[in-house]
């Protein structure tokens, strides 16, 4: 199917089975796998059950252990670890990956984030890098959407502010962009409508079907 005639998805088959030599989670095969679409999914997990690991396999870096899954879109792996340049300063970062109109958009919003866009990428904070990565990231998409954006911990050292920003852009930007987002939310009323859930070696996924669930309430799900 063209991609200028269809939308982002996501699909995990029943099966899917994610690691790096020994499983660290699967869909259940009972299930009927896992289908997301256009708009905003959290990846919710503690620590070192597999968010990354299943990210880098949807991104086509990882191999599956079993089953299988599709990625309808344009994807990019938006990496926690992905660094640029320490001598350019944003705007030439934004130059070298954005078009022209996509870069004006992009200083726009980092005057709003108070990211310095000339200071030398090497001496920005953990969270104003942080924020150069999503600004990328968010920016390079297709005009006419059909992006999927794999994002890895992309909230790390942000502040509340910046955090909303993002959030709020999501939420209101109809831009036709899958967005799977792995995160720990730092407060229980942070609103999840739907979510992708990495508990007990089993990969599930909680929708909101119009109610959103609260981070609070998700957070017990997890062991």
């Amino acid at each position: 199917m063209n991609l200028s005639e269809s939308s982002p998805r996501v699909e995990l088959s029943c099966g899917l089975s994610i690691g790096y030599g020994d499983r660290l989670a699967c869909v259940d095969g009972r299930d009927e796998g896992i289908v997301l679409e256009g708009g905003t999914h959290y990846l919710l997990a503690r620590n070192g059950r597999g968010k990354t690991t299943l990210l880098k396999t949807l991104a086509g870096v990882l191999n599956p252990l079993g089953g299988d899954y599709s990625c309808e879109g344009r994807c990019q792996y938006l990496s926690e670890d992905l660094t640029f340049d320490r001598e350019l300063p944003a705007t030439a970062i934004f130059k070298a990956f954005l078009k022209k109109g996509k870069y004006a958009e992009a200083v726009d919003l980092a005057q709003t984030l108070e990211l310095d866009v000339k200071k030398p990428y090497g001496q920005l904070s953990t969270g104003n890098k942080r924020k150069v990565a999503l600004l990328v990231a968010e920016f390079s998409v297709h005009d006419q959407g059909h992006d999927v954006l794999l994002l890895d911990e992309p909230f790390t050292g942000l502040d509340t502010f910046s955090r909303e920003v993002f959030q709020k852009r999501w939420n209101h930007n109809q831009d036709g962009v899958l967005r799977l987002v792995s995160c720990h939310p730092d407060f229980d009323s942070m609103e999840v409508n739907s979510s992708v859930l990495i508990s007990d070696g089993k990969i599930t996924h909680v929708a909101g079907d119009g109610n959103a669930q609260c981070w609070g309430e998700l957070k017990t799900q997890l062991n």
